[in-house]
């Protein structure tokens, strides 16, 4: 949006938040789709996801990243580590705190079932000129931040909610 806060949304500006909002519904369809395929829980595959995203990360963070309790993250990551999507390693800096690391990239059928995906993805994106693809990249980046800061605010709502 521009630097001046308009009172009436535009069509196109309509248009486009209808638009992100049937992606959103689309990509959680397809997340479902995916996880089912690979046999996963739903949340479970989340949190591979959030791990493949920001790297190795305590259980804690798993934990405030997800929602989840850490209770219930203990059993994901029990879970993950079973199946071979996670390894547990200790924290090098704090002997008390575990790292859960990603194997997501090692599993064969995760990125089998992702290539259809990716290759059409490449075939849409190969459609745009460099420069529309930098705008594109640029808009997902800040709806991407967007939509955490409104997740933060839910998550926060919620935790007020049931401390009242």
């Amino acid at each position: 949006m521009s630097s001046k806060q308009q009172d009436q949304p535009t069509d196109l500006q309509e248009n486009l938040t209808l638009r992100m909002r049937r992606l959103g519904t689309r990509t959680v369809l397809y997340q479902q789709q995916v996880a089912s395929s690979l046999g996963l829980y739903n949340n479970d595959f989340i949190s591979i996801d959030i791990l493949h995203e920001k790297g190795p990360i305590t259980a804690g963070e798993l934990s405030k990243l997800t929602g989840l309790t850490t209770g219930s993250v203990t059993a994901l990551i029990d879970r993950l580590e079973k199946s071979g999507y996670v390894r547990r390693e200790n924290d090098p800096k704090d002997r008390r705190k575990v790292i859960i690391v990603p194997l997501y990239e090692d599993k064969e059928d995760v990125s089998e079932t992702y290539l259809k995906l990716y290759t059409s993805m490449m075939d849409l994106a190969s459609s745009y000129t460099e420069e529309e693809l930098d705008l594109i990249t640029q808009f997902l980046g800040k709806a991407s931040t967007v939509l955490e800061e409104q997740i933060q605010h839910l998550s926060s709502t919620a935790r007020s909610k049931s401390s009242s």
